[in-house]
């Protein structure tokens, strides 16, 4: 067993999560297909200030996000669109709407690059939420991986599911990286298929923090250290807590 340094004291971890966690990191700092290193590393640092901006605390105090206007701190190479994207989704997701991404999606940010922000915010609270629970300061940021985004748009992502454009098991194209055979294709899996590779990115850590898709009804086995009842019950408050309506 690979083991997690804890407040000093050593707690056993498996070995898969490990590798996971060690994966994720290493992918947000990698070029993405939409963001380079750099940039997604950018999004991650963002992530990490939302809970101390402004505008932030004072949209979500408020009865509606929509009736508070201000700017988020300024960041190099990041647009408002982006800041505002990444910021909302960290600190207030239960209340985006699709005339809220519609109206910061355009010239200054793709839907693609929206879909990119989604996994990378997702999966830096993830890692982070992680090392919180288990009484860990927060991992420093790696150094960027050097590199050009591959800036792929599948061909057969169509708007029917979502607020942005997804890919179905049958339309995905020989080009297009595939998620679905290794984690599913429910709707879940394809709200973010219009990047493909960051559905593989996040359900990777995903499946490792939680259980894989065919685990999660098999309940003649258990795959964790604690039980399906025990996973779900703290799962379940957690929706609760962050008004999560999927």
């Amino acid at each position: 067993m690979s083991r997690l340094e804890v407040n000093s004291e050593l707690l056993p971890a498996r070995p898969a999560l490990v590798n996971a966690i060690e994966l994720a990191w290493h992918r947000l700092a990698s070029p993405g297909t939409w963001w380079n290193g750099a940039e997604r590393l950018a999004i991650v640092k963002q992530v990490r200030n939302a809970a101390d901006c402004d505008l932030c605390k004072r949209r979500k105090e408020s009865l509606s996000p929509y009736t508070v206007t201000g700017e988020h701190p300024a960041a190099d190479g990041l647009t408002t669109e982006a800041l505002e994207a990444i910021h909302r989704l960290t600190t207030d997701a239960s209340r985006c709407t699709g005339r809220w991404v519609k109206s910061i999606t355009g010239d200054q940010l793709s839907e693609e690059q929206y879909v990119e922000i989604v996994s990378i915010v997702a999966t830096v609270t993830g890692l982070d939420t992680l090392d919180l629970a288990l009484g860990r300061a927060r991992r420093a940021l790696p150094p960027p991986t050097t590199g050009n985004p591959t800036r792929h748009r599948p061909a057969g992502a169509i708007k029917d599911l979502a607020w942005v454009a997804t890919l179905s098991p049958e339309t995905v194209s020989a080009d297009d990286p595939d998620p679905f055979p290794l984690h599913g294709s429910i709707n879940i899996h394809r709200a973010m298929s219009l990047v493909p590779q960051e559905v593989i990115n996040f359900f990777d850590l995903d499946v490792e923090l939680y259980l894989k898709d065919h685990e999660i009804r098999d309940f003649e086995h258990e795959f964790r250290e604690i039980s399906h009842a025990q996973i779900e019950l703290i799962a379940g408050r957690a929706s609760a807590i962050n008004g999560c309506y999927y």
